[in-house]
């Protein structure tokens, strides 16, 4: 019987996926590169930054940093001015509340992931959230479930995770723990071959529960 859910944020409570994307390929574009989303896609998977691009190049590690600062801006933006929002999924988490722990663990920076969820109802449902450099290596490595898994001292087969991407299930499947992949238009190519389960949105959460 299952009594903690680990959730993802981007893609799987929030749609912000596609606007981190396109931040990235219009400052990329700035610097004469070409991000295509299945590049960024095979990035994605490795837990690697969209400025590998521009290291290929051999542009300085100045002006990355300074095209990072302002990707960050423009997805900043982005998830202040367009619609992010996943139908149903305040309604869900709050029902599952009463008989669930919850937890959010996400590679997000933190300042984004407060920014995302001001006011949207989500993130006060969660007995605790772990965001990016909250743990020692960000998924594909099983660090950021198994922190999850210490702070409630929470048992294995106690626990399941929900995912979109091969990043994320990787990392659930490197700490042992079950994992759930929830469809998502943009990560739709990606392997998801060691999942145990699949739904084709958040609503079908509970029943397969």
């Amino acid at each position: 019987m299952k009594k903690y859910i680990l959730f993802d944020n981007d893609g799987v409570l929030v749609e912000t996926e596609p606007w981190y994307f396109l931040a990235n390929v219009e400052i990329l574009k700035k610097m004469g590169l070409d991000l295509t989303q299945e590049r960024y896609l095979e990035i994605m998977v490795k837990g690697q930054s969209a400025f590998l691009l521009a290291q290929e190049h051999n542009i300085a590690s100045v002006e990355i940093e300074k095209a990072r600062q302002q990707r960050d801006e423009l997805y900043q933006h982005y998830i202040k001015t367009e619609d992010i929002e996943i139908k149903g999924v305040k309604e869900l988490i709050s029902h599952l509340k009463k008989k669930y722990k919850m937890a959010i663990i996400t590679s997000a920076r933190r300042e984004d992931f407060e920014l995302i969820h001001a006011r949207r109802g989500i993130s006060e449902h969660m007995d605790f959230i772990l965001c990016s450099k909250e743990y020692p290596r960000s998924k594909p490595h099983p660090d950021p479930y198994l922190k999850g898994l210490e702070k409630f001292n929470a048992k294995k087969h106690e626990t399941i995770i929900v995912e979109d991407s091969q990043r994320g299930l990787e990392s659930a499947y490197r700490a042992e723990i079950e994992c759930v992949i929830v469809d998502n238009h943009f990560t739709r190519t990606h392997d998801f071959s060691k999942a145990k389960h699949f739904i084709n949105s958040l609503e079908e959460l509970e029943r397969l529960l």
